[in-house]
């Protein structure tokens, strides 16, 4: 129970941290979304607190709860949180699109708990729905990213509307630079944490970037056999020198897509993505 707390506390650190940029930045919209996050973390933190409270106080007289293992009846923290909430934290973390395999990964190793892709498959068409009901009856929506070339939805990448809509499409150097962009991003993640204690899954998964990010691993005969510790300085060196290969060329597609997006979908296709008759009607307007 007592890293599921950790796991809440780390993501109320981060959410204000990230509201006092926003803040700086003085963008209000940012602010009270981040704050009405933050309260709902802080909700799930004080249930999850009480009921440690409560289970301490049960066994503080005696010590014989160690005699027999006891069942857990811990309540898993994201239990607390829809699975729209859950998503938005973890892309909130990485910062780029990504597929539902990466999400339940991240959420794993950085939130306690699991997070099944399965129950993601559903919910971009219903955010759709709901966008389409009552648009703008929520403070963000999980839409697709959108393809540059066509400006329709990116199959398998989940975005936050709240994101520049630059940063919601997708063209032909993304998913290396995303791919990057999420490894610096994991890598300041872990860097909040206590780095030596890291929960094996975030091992793990920092491991599995350092092993496709060329230079973010040490020479084969420094390394330890079956050691997953990461060397976080020498992944981001790695990742920052390779991200400035293709930063340019990427945000240059990606901000002339956005600005065909602007004159030629309405609102919901900025969002969700033109239809597919569209979408070929558009691909040869200039």
């Amino acid at each position: 129970m007592h890293e599921h707390l950790d796991a809440l506390e780390a993501r109320m650190q981060q959410l204000q941290q990230a509201m006092r940029r926003a803040q700086l930045a003085r963008d209000s919209d940012e602010v009270k979304r981040l704050r009405d996050e933050l309260r709902r973390i802080q909700r799930a933190w004080d249930a999850l607190f009480e009921q440690a409270e409560d289970g301490e106080d049960a066994t503080a007289p005696t010590d014989t709860s160690r005699s027999a293992p006891a069942q857990d009846t811990t309540t898993d923290p994201s239990a607390l949180l829809p699975a729209r909430e859950q998503v938005h934290q973890v892309l909130t973390m990485l910062a780029v699109p990504a597929a539902p395999k990466l999400i339940s990964t991240v959420h794993e190793a950085f939130f306690a708990g699991a997070l099944a892709p399965s129950r993601l498959t559903s919910l971009r068409r219903d955010e759709e729905r709901s966008y389409r009901s009552a648009p703008g009856a929520r403070p963000y929506y999980l839409c697709p990213a959108l393809t540059s070339d066509l400006l329709s939805p990116a199959r398998g990448l989940l975005t936050v509307s709240t994101w520049p809509l630059e940063q919601r499409i997708v063209g032909p150097l993304s998913a290396r630079v995303h791919f990057l962009t999420s490894a610096l991003n994991i890598a300041d993640a872990a860097d909040r944490l206590d780095h030596d204690h890291l929960p094996l899954p975030a091992r793990q998964l920092l491991a599995r970037y350092a092993q496709n990010i060329p230079g973010a691993q040490p020479p084969v005969q420094q390394r330890t056999p079956g050691h997953t510790t990461v060397d976080l300085p020498l992944l981001r060196r790695a990742a920052e020198d390779e991200l400035a290969l293709h930063t340019d060329s990427d945000t240059t597609n990606r901000t002339e897509a956005a600005d065909r997006a602007r004159h030629q979908l309405d609102e919901a296709g900025l969002l969700f993505g033109g239809s597919f008759q569209s979408a070929r009607r558009l691909r040869s307007v200039p």
